[in-house]
This record gives C-alpha cells, sequence and structure tokens, in this order.
C-alpha cells in the first residue's frame, strides 16, 4: 500500500442498526477498487470485515473492522461497526476516531433503534453524517417513504438527496447522480443522460441540492440570488460547508449485495467528507490544560489508542489514530497515559485481519502495532518531552451483570488475568471481585454482550467460565443503640482461655465504622483492643442477620475483665466478636439494598407500558420528559429487580428502548421484602452445611 499524506485520507464511521448493509457496502468498495477479487457475503461468512470466529458463527458484526479502500489517488479509512446495541462501546470507538459517520438506513424497515442511538452519538463527537438508503433491490423497497422519515433522526438538519434511485426493488438499475446530472448503471462508472421519466424529479431535486450548497458560502448565495448558474465545483465546495455544520444531511442510494451505486458514492466522499487537516481539532490535556490538536505532521506526536485485540498469531495488536504528528516504525516512544516508554516494531495497516506493512503512518492515519508491554484502550503515545493526553470518550455504565465462575481448578488460576484482558480491550466491560457475596461479577451492555465475552475467554485465552445470576450484594446495618456482653472461657488441660467484653454499638451517621475504647479503671488493658477490634470486623464481613456485610456502626468497648494468667488476644477476639453479634441483634437490626438511578428513554407510544411495568419492579418514578416522540422516564429502581432489565424493556419495546443505571444509594429493604432474603439465606446455609 503506498503512502497517504494527510489531505489524501478520509476517515469514515458506518454506523447504523443491526442488518442494515454496513458490511457488505465495504466489501463492495473493496471489490470495486480491486482489493479483492470476488465478493463475501455476510451469511457465508467469508466477508474481509467480519473474520472473528464469533462473527462468522452468528452472521452478525461484533467489533469495529479498519477497512482501507484505495481510490483516485485516495485512501478511504472505512470503520465498520456493529450495529447490535450490545456493542455500543465498539461504536464509540470508532466514532472517536473518525472524521464523519454514514449512517445505512435499510430501504424497507427505514428508520430503527440502532440508527437512532448513533444519531445521538453522532450529536456527541459533532461529526458531519451522511445517509445511505440501503438495499434498494429489496422487494418493497421505498425510497420516498424512507426519505420522508428520516426527520425522526433531526428536526434541526435537513436531508437533500444527492442521488436519486434509478427503479426500484428488482428494477433497480443504478442512481441518478445530481451533482453531474447523469444516470450511472451498475457499479456507476459509465455515466448516461438521465432517462426521460426521471428529468423532472431530477431536476426538483438538482435545485434543492443547489439551494443548500448556495447556503454554504456568502459569495455563492449572492450568485445564486442574482440568477446565475453555479459550477460543479461550486456547489460541491458550497455544500461540503453546509453538511460539516450539520445543517443539511446528504442523502445516498445503494444496492451493495451486487455493487450498484458504489463508485458515485466513493466520488462523493472524497469531495464532501473533510480531510483530517478540515476535521475539528481533536481535545487534549497538555502541561498548561486544554489543547487542540490539529491533524498536521508538523504537530506534537499524539497517536491515540483506541482498540486494542488479542490476536492469536502476533499477541496484543494496538490500533491507534494519529491525531498529530507522524509515526514511524522501530521507533520508541513515550506512553503519557502510564509514564512508561514502549518501543513500536513494524507498522501495519489492517484491512480486517490483514496486516499490511507500512513505514509511516501520517497524521490523520489509522494503523496498529503488535506486541507492546504496557500500552492499554484509551491511551496517548508521543514524545517524552511534549506531554499531551488525547481526551478519552465516555462510555455507557454497564447493564447487565453475571457471576462467573471457572469450570476447572486450572481455570481458577486464569480467570483474573483473563477477565483483566477481556475488559482491557473492550471499555464497556468490567469486572470485580464483590466481597458481600465472594462472587466473581463480570459487567457488560447485555446478554450478547457477555456471551460474546464468555467465549472470546475460551477460544482466546482458553479458560473455560460459567455464568451464574449474580447475588444481590446488600449490607446490613443496625437503626438504634444496643448493648451486650459476652464472656468467653475455655479450660484445657494446660493454661485456659479467658475474656470477657462489654459493648455498645450505635448507628453511625458519617463513615462505615468507628470503634472506640470507653474501658476506665483497667478493667481490660489497652494491649487487648485490638484483639476485640479484630473479632468485631470479622463480624462484620462475615453479617449477623443474613450474612451481608455491616456497615454505618459505631463500637464502644465499655467495660470487661480479664484473668492475669488465662486472658490471651485470642479469648478477647472471641470475646469481642460474639458480643458483637449480640449487641447487633440487640440494636434492631435491617438490610439495605442497593438503589439504582435509572432513566429510560422509550418511544411514546410505549409509555404507559414502561411505566406499568416500573411499578412492578418497587420503582419510585423522579420524573418524565417527552419530545421528538421519544419519552424520558426517570426512576429510583432497587437493583433486586432490575438485574435482567436490559432483556425485560427490549421485549416490551421491540428493542426501541434504551436506558441506563448508576448506583445512587443503599436504604432499608420493606420488611416483607428482608424476610425473604433472610429465609433464603438460611436456606442456601443449610443446603451448603448438609453438602
Amino acid at each position: 500500500m503506498k503512502e497517504y499524506g494527510t489531505e489524501s485520507i478520509r476517515n469514515v464511521a458506518l454506523a447504523s442498526h443491526s442488518g442494515s448493509g454496513k458490511t457488505i457496502l465495504a466489501e463492495a468498495m473493496l471489490f470495486t477498487t480491486g482489493a479483492i477479487t470476488r465478493m463475501g457475503a455476510v451469511a457465508e461468512g467469508n466477508t474481509v470485515s467480519d473474520f472473528e470466529e464469533e462473527e462468522i458463527r452468528r452472521n452478525l458484526s461484533l467489533s469495529t473492522s479498519i477497512l482501507p479502500v484505495e481510490f483516485k489517488d485516495h485512501k478511504i479509512n472505512i470503520l465498520d461497526t456493529p450495529g447490535y446495541t450490545d456493542f455500543i462501546g465498539e461504536v464509540i470507538s470508532a466514532l472517536s476516531v473518525a472524521d464523519s459517520a454514514v449512517l445505512l438506513v435499510d430501504s424497507v424497515a427505514g428508520i430503527e433503534v440502532g440508527t437512532e442511538l448513533v444519531w445521538d452519538y453522532c450529536d456527541q463527537f459533532n461529526l458531519p453524517r451522511y445517509v445511505m438508503i440501503s438495499k434498494m433491490d429489496r422487494e418493497n423497497a421505498n425510497f420516498k417513504a424512507v426519505l420522508n422519515s428520516l426527520s425522526r433522526l433531526s428536526s434541526d438538519a435537513t436531508f437533500i438527496p444527492v442521488q436519486l434511485p434509478w427503479g426500484e426493488k428488482q428494477d433497480f438499475k443504478g442512481v441518478i447522480d445530481l451533482f453531474s446530472m447523469t444516470a450511472r448503471e451498475g457499479d456507476g462508472v459509465s455515466r448516461s443522460d438521465i432517462p426521460d421519466e426521471y428529468a423532472d424529479q431530477a431536476e426538483e431535486a438538482r435545485t434543492a441540492l443547489v439551494e443548500a450548497a448556495a447556503e454554504g458560502d456568502d459569495s455563492l448565495l449572492e450568485k445564486y440570488l442574482e440568477g446565475e448558474q453555479l459550477s460543479s465545483e461550486e456547489i460541491v465546495h458550497g455544500f461540503q460547508s453546509v453538511v460539516k455544520k450539520g445543517r443539511f444531511i446528504p442523502v445516498f442510494v445503494s444496492s451493495a449485495s451486487d455493487a450498484t451505486g458504489v463508485v458515485p458514492f466513493m466520488e462523493a466522499l472524497i469531495e464532501l467528507v473533510p480531510s483530517p487537516l478540515e476535521a475539528d481539532p481533536k481535545k487534549a490535556e497538555g502541561a498548561k490544560g486544554e489543547e487542540l490538536l490539529e491533524n498536521k505532521d508538523s504537530g506534537p506526536l499524539a497517536a491515540y489508542v483506541w482498540k486494542t485485540t488479542a490476536d492469536p498469531f502476533v499477541g496484543k495488536l494496538t490500533y491507534m489514530r494519529i491525531f498529530s504528528g507522524v509515526l514511524s516504525s522501530d521507533t520508541r516512544v513515550w506512553n503519557h497515559s502510564r509514564n512508561e516508554e514502549e518501543r513500536l516494531g513494524s507498522l501495519y495497516v489492517m484491512r480486517g485481519k490483514e496486516q499490511i506493512s507500512v513505514k509511516t503512518l501520517h497524521a490523520g492515519d489509522i494503523g496498529t502495532v503488535a506486541k507492546l508491554g504496557e500500552t492499554a484502550t484509551g491511551d496517548t503515545l508521543g514524545d517524552k518531552g511534549y506531554p499531551i493526553k488525547v481526551v478519552r470518550p465516555d462510555y455507557p455504565n454497564a447493564l447487565f451483570s453475571v457471576a462467573v465462575n471457572p469450570k476447572t481448578q486450572a481455570d481458577s488460576t486464569k480467570i483474573s488475568p483473563t477477565l483483566t484482558r477481556l475488559c482491557e480491550e473492550d471499555p464497556t466491560l468490567s469486572w470485580n471481585q464483590e466481597a458481600s457475596t465472594n462472587q466473581t461479577i463480570l459487567q457488560g451492555m447485555g446478554d450478547q454482550h457477555i456471551d460474546v465475552a464468555i467465549r472470546k475467554a475460551e477460544s482466546k485465552f482458553q479458560v473455560s467460565l460459567e455464568t451464574e445470576v449474580p447475588r444481590v450484594p446488600y449490607r446490613e446495618t443496625i437503626t438504634k443503640e444496643g448493648h451486650a456482653q459476652y464472656r468467653h472461657k475455655k479450660q484445657t488441660g494446660g493454661a485456659g482461655q479467658f475474656g470477657e467484653v462489654h459493648l455498645r454499638v450505635e448507628p453511625l451517621e458519617e463513615g462505615d465504622f468507628e470503634f472506640v475504647n470507653e474501658v476506665f479503671g483497667g478493667a481490660i488493658s489497652q494491649g487487648f483492643m485490638p484483639a476485640i477490634e479484630k473479632g468485631v470486623k470479622g463480624v462484620m464481613k462475615q453479617g449477623v442477620v443474613a450474612g451481608y456485610p455491616v456497615e454505618k456502626v459505631k463500637v464502644a468497648v465499655t467495660d470487661g475483665k480479664e484473668h492475669p494468667v488465662d486472658s490471651k488476644a485470642v479469648a478477647f477476639e472471641v470475646a469481642g466478636r460474639e458480643a458483637f453479634k449480640l449487641a447487633v441483634n440487640d440494636a434492631a437490626p435491617v438490610l439495605l439494598e442497593p438503589i439504582m438511578n435509572v432513566r429510560v428513554t422509550v418511544p411514546e407510544s410505549n409509555m404507559g407500558d414502561v411505566l406499568g411495568d416500573l411499578n412492578t419492579r418497587r420503582a419510585r418514578v423522579q420524573g418524565m420528559d417527552t419530545g421528538h416522540g421519544r419519552s424520558v422516564v426517570t426512576a429510583l429502581v432497587p437493583l433486586a429487580e432490575i438485574q435482567r432489565y436490559t432483556t425485560d424493556l427490549r421485549s416490551i419495546t421491540g428493542g426501541r428502548g434504551v436506558f441506563d443505571m448508576q448506583l445512587d444509594h443503599y436504604e432499608v429493604v420493606p420488611h416483607h421484602v428482608a424476610e425473604e432474603i433472610i429465609a433464603a439465606k438460611a436456606k442456601d446455609g443449610k443446603e451448603e452445611s448438609d453438602d
């Protein structure tokens, strides 16, 4: 592959709902430009983009692939993103390094939830965007209906066709190119006059396109209003300006399965999509605060790591976007995120799984390097003398959790590093060891997301894991002051054990635990206090009421007794432990449960069903808002009632509902619910002891 300068690069993310044709469009672009000799098919599992074992098995894109397309002395870096909402983290990562986005909309299905979700993320990244109405050869394809529905995506932008379909359904022959005012059959290489039956429609659409272009430049607007004709170059220049500002959205058409309309589309990408030189500068954190990085070779080196993968042949692959400067192979760089030096070997440009060696990556380009030691997703590589870190995008909170267990003893030794590696690859995955339930918890965006991660652990890291629904991490506390005393006395053949402890416990407003010594007169030596505290803390970890950690408790040792010979630390540890249990039971103990702050976004038509469902989950609705055909409900919901809400909400809303949640606080479990929890815990404990 030849070397491309910044001005000749286009970084374009293909994003939309699953099944709208992103992968096959990228495949058609590669085929049309000669990068591949035959087109693959998603159903056959032989596309360049979907090369992972799980993607082939599911016929579904699960991660973002890079597909550089060389066309007319330009390199178009296509980022083919997953459409299934569980893998939104991959989409966010791709959008963070793209300079524009093409949203594909199925000619039959129209606007779908995944497309709406991606549109919102494009807003966050302020990306110029384009719409491709795909699969125009499908039975029931309807260009006009889909075009009219696009306004649902945005009330602020106007959707302007730059192409019209030449035929529809099985009669779809090609596109009417409104820039050149020619008909372009098949892949679009050849041009001909526009058929008479499309002439009036094309003239009307061309007028709308020219009017939009005129708004992009004052001189063009003046020329247009004076009745002068705008040249093709002027139309492209003006239209590019209004597209970049988000005021107008170009609309294309295609049937990528037979490459129809692909060449005019690629031509438009070169003309309309901003090069990295023309793209908005990237926000970064420098030595003197916020800094804006312009995509120039002359700037300080800033290579942002937006993706890492485990490759079975070369080890870890690190994907980078060069936001400033030039990166060369066989050099040393400084990881500003970790204050570590990294030595780079060969640089590659990826085409699916194919690694194409290159010597240099210019500002604005995307490439990979293998076997970096410390670098992970979200890091910035650069010059040691110029500290700078590209601002990492925000990723949504995890929505779905499972408890994971190793299948074998051999798996148990590798579970921690394997989960860490999985989470390094995917910012929307996380794991932790939940102390209160003694479970290893893996968190992600949905059941499919977690299932793919579990399968990847086995296929890439040879670690087999089983999953189960996590136990809710309840807590225990007290609601009033409590008192107790306990004497530990043990006499064996030799020296005995003796310790007596009197305790007072009371609720603690600030902090989780406080231990004080209120013994006067030397009834218990100061040297035994650490042992008493150790006994108390041991019980706090194990729980008193239902086996969950105790928190927000103040413990005071008020009195006690010791023996000059038999008193030992272990005796006071036992006495402190047992006295604390009794004191907690005397202090009206309660269970606390985690309460989540949940924000649900659904179509207005589903609002009633969603509210009714939330009411069955002990939810307390905090607010409701409606706009642009969607309703937003904010509610406080116990975690116990919402652990599988991802799946339930999709069922209620036909996949159009989305939500996010985060821990808000802990509060007392209602008495009738607490009784069930305590009984279930006692039953589990009995079964374990019987085993």
